[in-house]
């Protein structure tokens, strides 16, 4: 392994740990000394990461996000605009997902954060790829939503109303 690789895979481990990672783990799981752990982070650091160093460990410091799940319908030309819509206004597509009557609940990531990639998400659709869940509902079905804050959630849910997918949870 390289120092390249070495580094995303702390990084990796960092960002998926949800409490501080230890120079002293990270040297031993790399079988390498605890300055070349310091060496990589100040590297992984100026590549632009966050990374604060505590009397413990490691830990990213990652804004936080804030996130709703959106109750939606709509046709299946209507599919572009609704995640378009969402990631226009500032939002991630996390999922789809549906409640099925007999198998519960089923989901599908999505990660649509820009229009190039709801772009090549239509075009999976359209090549046959793959077919909406919303098919298996009626065209009802529920994304979750990551935004910056809550400002840009509520202004995607106006969106959503405005053009008449957002459907009233009951």
């Amino acid at each position: 392994m390289n120092g390249a690789e070495r580094r995303n895979e702390i990084l990796d481990m960092i960002q998926g740990s949800d409490r501080v990672v230890s120079a002293t783990r990270l040297a031993e799981k790399f079988s390498v000394s605890r300055q070349v752990i310091v060496q990589d982070i100040a590297l992984i650091r100026a590549a632009g990461f966050d990374i604060i160093s505590t009397n413990r460990g490691y830990i990213l410091n990652e804004p936080q996000k804030s996130i709703r799940v959106f109750k939606v319908s709509h046709t299946d030309e209507q599919l572009e605009d609704e995640l378009n819509t969402i990631v226009d206004m500032g939002g991630t597509v996390r999922d789809v997902f549906i409640w099925h009557k007999i198998y519960g609940k089923i989901s599908g990531i999505l990660n649509i954060s820009s229009r190039r990639k709801v772009g090549e998400f239509m075009d999976d659709i359209r090549n046959g790829r793959s077919t909406p869940l919303m098919k298996v509902t009626g065209n009802y079905h529920y994304h979750t939503v990551e935004a910056p804050d809550e400002e840009t959630l509520d202004l995607i849910e106006k969106a959503l109303i405005n053009k008449g997918y957002l459907v009233a949870d009951e």
